[in-house]
């Protein structure tokens, strides 16, 4: 079956994949081996040792690119593993430039691994290609990019940071986390790779921590698949299938969480307790034209301020939802609120948060699939607890 005829809502549960040679498994097996028999040395089925390929993650880097688009996957035991396969392609006096509303373990393993090897990163407001321009150099060689943001929801303009990136003789990197292939495909708009968080939408039940590579460029693909070779950072079999399995049904979850969130970011936008609600699908929000452009839908993560800004008040807000799940996360099939600034943010300093927006009264939702009218009732009783 040629992917290249074949439609995204088809792809999300044909794309890279065929019946196992075996038996004719119509789900990849969870191939659950460290080695591989051979009839002679070097003489195998293509598999030889599991750090260096599985077939159940073979299945699924076939699956990632195809759904964005490229000719190679790569798959990682978490999204940071897949971020610091990427990062490691540099060398000492390289530079980067990335978003400065950036997802905290990004910014850390950037500021405290990498920067003290070497590698310089500037964190720049990418809300127009334009700003970043004094901050390339001969020494960039990677912009990278997230959006939506977390937990702001800024929007960035992929094809525009493309042009920026070509320019440079640069990579352009994108965090497709968010909004997952099925609102945008980076590599379709000028990006080299896509990186994902596979533990949230792509996963999409809550159950897996994993990281995704996808990349159109056969050079750029060997690099890296030598570095997840021989930094070992790979997923286990039984995490490439249950992500395999959450692919599948990735088109009709994304549905209903971009309906959800919609109906819930106009609910907020009502409230009286709200004073500020960040979802790209508004208008009014900043870059919402290139979001339009650039996205099939808004998703359903949605930030939101409460009016008064006091921590005690929001700390209430946040521990009163009974449907909401007050944990660390997102993307699952289960709604989730979180505190940034407590936690998901909490490595980076308290003074670069806020001037990002990221203050002590910011709620982030990752909403579900549930009844939307479960979840806004949910809502309401917990602001109307202050």
């Amino acid at each position: 079956m040629a992917d290249d005829n074949l439609k995204f809502n088809t792809l999300t549960i044909h794309g890279g994949q065929q019946p196992d040679k075996a038996y004719g498994a119509v789900m990849p097996p969870i191939y659950q081996t460290s080695t591989y028999a051979q009839a002679a040395p070097g003489d195998h089925q293509g598999f030889e040792y599991s750090r260096s390929g599985n077939p159940t993650r073979k299945a699924l880097e076939d699956s990632i690119a195809s759904i964005e688009g490229g000719k190679f996957g790569l798959a990682f035991g978490s999204g940071l593993a897949a971020i610091d396969c990427v990062i490691k392609t540099l060398k000492p006096g390289d530079e980067v430039i990335s978003t400065n509303d950036l997802y905290g373990g990004t910014y850390r393993l950037f500021t405290k691994i990498f920067e003290p090897l070497g590698i310089k990163f500037h964190f720049v407001d990418m809300d127009n290609a334009d700003k970043i321009g004094d901050y390339v150099n001969e020494n960039t060689k990677i912009i990278w990019v997230e959006t939506p943001t977390n937990p702001m929801m800024n929007i960035i303009d992929i094809k525009a940071m493309s042009k920026v990136a070509k320019a440079a003789n640069a990579l352009l990197i994108v965090d497709n986390t968010f909004a997952t292939p099925y609102l945008q495909r980076p590599l379709e708009m000028g990006a080299d790779i896509v990186m994902h968080s596979a533990t949230k939408y792509l996963g999409g039940h809550s159950d897996v921590v994993l990281g995704l590579l996808a990349v159109k460029d056969e050079a750029i693909a060997e690099k890296l698949y030598f570095i997840q070779n021989s930094s070992g950072a790979v997923c286990g079999p039984m995490d490439a299938f249950l992500v395999v399995r959450g692919i599948k049904t990735l088109h009709v979850r994304m549905q209903r969480h971009c309906e959800n969130g919609k109906a819930i970011a106009h609910f907020l936008k009502d409230h009286p307790k709200v004073e500020n609600v960040y979802w790209p699908g508004f208008e009014s929000h900043p870059n919402h034209s290139v979001a339009k452009e650039q996205m099939k839908d808004f998703g359903g993560m949605i930030s939101f301020s409460i009016k008064g800004g006091s921590l005690e008040d929001t700390r209430k807000v946040i521990s009163s939802f009974n449907v909401f799940t007050l944990a660390e996360s997102l993307g699952g099939v289960e709604s989730l609120a979180g505190h940034p600034a407590s936690m998901t943010h909490a490595s980076i300093p308290k003074e670069e948060r806020e001037k990002l927006g990221i203050v002590d009264s910011l709620i982030r939702l990752s909403v579900g699939i549930e009844d939307i009218d479960d979840l806004k009732a949910d809502i309401d009783q917990a602001l109307n607890k202050i």
